[in-house]
């Protein structure tokens, strides 16, 4: 059975109006402890490491994490790879032929509420309305502030749940991105953004 693939990405990221006054300055919030799982993925072109933020983000790191252990990434593929504006974009990953490997849906945690933002490097989760977000996930080439929660996007304006960062690969990041995609495959917006050849995750394994 073949998974529908969820990325909701808007068109174009609206600009924030022009206020009169200055809004008022929110309380500082409270810093999470840090806590990071580092996770390497072991792909067919090479090692991508990634720093997970469980402080910060835990309910989407122990979702990932969950997969992980049950080895449920082990043989999935990077199969889009998407261009976004000048020098940055996104690969995607995820569950896409049998799911009943699947996990429930997890909360949407934003990146107003964990702090973390859509940097270069950064590991986000695939959803389409808050709280459907399971198994596909995506990593920046380059960053997309237009990802953050509050920045204007169409629709709910919450983002995507962005829970950690690469360490290590992100010139396979960039490989992958690089790589040739089949114009007649996708649909929608996914139109021409399937990888010819995907890329295979061999082993997806915690390091510390």
């Amino acid at each position: 059975m073949t998974v529908r693939i969820a990325l909701l990405l808007s068109a174009l990221i609206a600009a924030p109006a022009l206020s009169q006054t200055a809004p008022a300055s929110p309380p500082p919030a409270v810093a999470a402890k840090e806590d990071i799982v580092r996770v390497a993925l072991d792909t067919d072109k090479g090692r991508i490491v990634l720093a997970l933020d469980r402080g910060r983000a835990p309910v989407t790191v122990a979702n990932f994490l969950r997969y992980v252990d049950a080895k449920r990434f082990d043989g999935i593929s990077f199969f889009r790879a998407m261009p976004y504006g000048s020098g940055s974009g996104l690969i995607q990953a995820g569950i896409t032929k049998d799911a009943r490997l699947l996990f429930p849906a997890i909360e949407h945690e934003p990146t107003s509420k964990t702090g973390l933002k859509h940097v270069e490097g950064a590991i986000s989760m695939a959803r389409t309305a808050p709280g459907t977000a399971r198994s596909d996930f995506f990593i920046l080439a380059g960053a997309i502030p237009g990802f953050d929660a509050g920045s204007g996007q169409a629709g709910d304006d919450l983002g995507f749940a962005a829970f950690g960062r690469v360490v290590e690969g992100l010139d396979v990041v960039k490989a992958i991105l690089a790589a040739p995609v089949d114009p007649n495959k996708g649909a929608g917006a996914m139109k021409g953004q399937i990888l010819a050849q995907p890329v295979t995750i061999r082993t997806a394994r915690k390091l510390d």
